[in-house]
């Protein structure tokens, strides 16, 4: 059987997202013909150029499209020194928002490649803005017509859209889609929507699909998985034969391919200056899954019901690297993101000891949970094998809260290891929460004096907070009760269902306490107002920080 494994537009530009190297491994494993293709980063290329910006307009841009493509691919370092003078590119309103103090904090002296990369980022972003602007109003570089997708409870919007005449990115994605349909004839076409961004998209090429050929089609992917496992709404079914639910599991265990992908057209972007989300936008990283699934999966707000996070399954520390070594051969970069739910530490120590054992020179970072397992030991170990960072929750900052999420760890806990990963030269970037129920303002306050306290060690470099979002398939959505909470209602949406409504009950001003830890922790992440206090930061009444 031909198989062609299609990744929609858009999820990132500067690294293939794994999903269909993953499938093409299993696939081919069975024994078929498979093809893989990245409509995403095929778009992107295509939009970005000068056939397509010169007639709409960008003449400039047109002119310049090229080079600093090759520029972010890394094929020509050296017109860094004349992108960040600021003498090559035309500034549109993405610069004016510019800080020039903040830009040379962040970057260092003029000439960098960050600060580079930064601006030509931002100089590929106003052309993405103007053409949303006045040539189609779904487009984005990391998404595609979320709006439409992100928690939707009917599929009318959408559908609707659908019905209307395709856009012009549209018509050049499905000009790109029939090419390789006619190159490859595949007798299936699997598209993944790992994202909302990606799920107009999809469904685009499956309307084309459907109406065009006689391949079988089937969705798949995290958004499907997270969201339709209670769809009834049949008209789905004119964009796809199948929506596969916890379908292709064991591609996971598989090595992923990529060896058919267009390395050589990732961009490594700079959208922020956050050191962990550079991370995810910079460089050409090759994605792989180390576990399957959560070896913790209790945690009161996340997704443990279903089988992505639940069915937990860790192969040989030697069958990673093995991994790892045959994706260096077909990628030729040797730096790795896990992305694993949360990176076993036992698992991790003994693929850091074979790394070291093999003697490879490699880089990797991914996300795991502050818990006691990282000594001071460990971490020295797994810095000597290539850790360069790590993400993880501290969630709420509070013991009581913890405790409640079952998260597992403590507070105390967490701030040992990240001092332990920090002395051992890796970068440490944590999650936080906030409006989780029943945590009160005192809670809330004390959680930012303790990452404040945090930033001012020096123990992490990088934070970001979230709002609570309730969700149907995790513990405190389905038993809300447990933790003090009421949900509006029980009944099932038509189309989508993840985030669900529920009572918070807080006498206080969420959003605006939401507001006051991202200014805060935005400032401390650039070393500013560390020793201002705590209450300043919030518009309204607060306590002060209970914390010895």
């Amino acid at each position: 059987m031909r198989i062609l494994l299609v990744t929609p537009p858009l999820t990132q530009l500067n690294t293939p997202y794994p999903a269909t190297a993953y499938l093409k491994g299993y696939f081919s494993a069975e024994g078929h013909e498979v093809r893989q293709v990245d409509l995403g980063i095929e778009v992107a290329d295509r939009v970005l150029s000068k056939s397509f910006l010169a007639p709409i307009g960008l003449e400039r841009q047109a002119q310049l499209i090229e080079p600093v493509k090759r520029f972010l691919r890394g094929q020509d370092d050296t017109l860094g020194p004349r992108i960040a003078n600021r003498s090559l590119l035309p500034e549109g309103a993405r610069f004016s928002q510019l800080d020039e103090d903040g830009l040379e904090w962040s970057f260092g002296v003029s000439g960098t490649s960050d600060k580079a990369q930064h601006l030509a980022t931002l100089f590929i972003e106003d052309i993405a803005d103007y053409i949303r602007e006045n040539i189609d109003k779904h487009f984005d570089l990391v998404r595609y017509a979320e709006y439409l997708s992100n928690d939707a409870p009917t599929f009318d919007p959408l559908y609707n859209e659908l019905r209307q005449k395709p856009s012009p990115i549209d018509q050049l994605m499905l000009e790109l889609l029939s090419s390789h349909i006619s190159e490859f004839h595949p007798d299936k076409v699997c598209i993944t929507v790992p994202f909302p961004g990606c799920l107009y998209a999809a469904l685009r090429c499956g309307q084309w699909l459907k109406a065009n050929t006689q391949s079988v089609v089937e969705i798949g992917g995290g958004f499907p998985n997270t969201e339709w496992r209670q769809l009834s709404d049949r008209r789905i079914y004119e964009f796809c034969h199948e929506v596969l639910i916890d379908g292709y599991e064991a591609a996971l265990e598989m090595c992923p391919d990529f060896s058919d992908l267009p390395l050589d057209k990732y961009l490594s972007l700079t959208e922020m200056t956050n050191p962990m989300h550079r991370l995810w936008s910079q460089g050409r990283w090759n994605k792989m899954v180390v576990a399957r699934g959560c070896y913790w999966h209790r945690c009161a707000f996340c997704d443990t019901s279903l089988p992505y996070i639940g069915n937990y399954h860790a192969p040989k520390a030697s069958t990673v690297v093995d991994h790892m070594e045959r994706i260096v051969e077909q990628t030729g970069r040797t730096g790795f993101h896990f992305v694993d739910e949360a990176l076993p530490p036992k698992l991790l120590e003994d693929v850091g000891r074979e790394i070291l054992r093999r003697r490879m020179a490699v880089s990797f970072w991914g996300n795991i949970r502050f818990e006691k397992a990282y000594t001071t030991e460990l971490c020295d170990l797994l810095a000597e094998s290539g850790l360069v960072a790590v993400s993880g929750g501290l969630e709420v900052a509070s013991d009581r809260l913890l405790k409640l999420i079952d998260k597992g760890v403590t507070v105390g806990q967490t701030i040992a290891a990240c001092r332990h990963l920090h002395d051992a030269g890796v970068m440490v970037h944590t999650y936080l929460m906030y409006g989780f129920p029943t945590e009160t303002l005192q809670e809330t306050v004390d959680a930012l004096e303790t990452i404040r306290r945090m930033f001012d060690e020096g123990i992490v470099q990088s934070a970001f907070w979230h709002r609570y979002a309730m969700t149907c398939h995790s513990p405190s959505g389905l038993h809300p009760e447990n933790y003090g909470a009421h949900r509006i209602t029980l009944d099932s949406n038509p189309f989508c269902n993840n985030e669900v409504d529920w009572e918070p009950g807080f006498d206080y001003d969420i959003e605006a306490v939401g507001a006051a830890l991202r200014l805060a922790t935005y400032n401390y992440m650039n070393g500013l107002g560390l020793d201002q206090p705590i209450r300043s930061w919030f518009p309204i009444k607060v306590p002060k920080p209970s914390i010895q």
